[in-house]
């Protein structure tokens, strides 16, 4: 049985990532630019609108870098991540549906250093509209990490959406 999404076409690929969750990250990678946003759901002191065109520019940061893309056409943000992470000489975090089926998938293989599924739910994201997390969800979340200075490993690594959560939720209360 396949899964249809019931999102609104216009709201498709304007969802956020809760805020816990790119906390959590952001401990480890320390992210300085968010290249797939707007100016309501922009997580990163700097960042690229559609107006932008990320995927047509350098992607200069002074950190790493955090790119919840548009999953209705995903391919082209995994090769310009695998792309910026050398030219940059910064990591690269894509969040990405958690499925190895796709050719997008196989494609970050060639490049990737770390494919980290997170494990014990599914990631809830913001409704553009509303500013809450809405449910359903209809596949679980990965992350594809590039980092510049190490020859692509491929691990593929798992962590619990429930330690991201509590440590994202504790660094927003501190």
């Amino acid at each position: 049985m396949t899964l249809k999404s019931t999102t609104d076409a216009d709201d498709k690929d304007c969802w956020q990532t809760p805020v816990w969750l790119f906390d959590a990250l952001d401990i480890e990678f320390g992210f300085w630019l968010d290249v797939a946003a707007n100016k309501h759901n922009a997580l990163c002191p700097q960042f690229f609108t559609d107006e932008a065109n990320a995927l047509e520019r350098d992607w200069e940061s002074h950190g790493a870098i955090w790119c919840n893309p548009p999953y209705s056409k995903i391919l082209p943000w995994i090769e310009k991540a695998a792309e910026q992470s050398r030219k940059q000489h910064k990591a690269v975090v894509v969040l990405v549906p958690e499925d190895m089926s796709v050719g997008w998938f196989s494609k970050a293989l060639d490049t990737v250093d770390e494919v980290r599924v997170i494990t014990d739910g599914r990631v809830n994201f913001v409704h553009a509209g509303t500013g809450k997390e809405k449910k359903g969800n209809s596949k679980g979340s990965m992350l594809l990490i590039w980092r510049p200075f190490i020859n692509p490993r491929r691990l593929i690594t798992t962590v619990s959406k429930h330690t991201l959560e509590q440590i994202g939720r504790e660094v927003r209360a501190a």
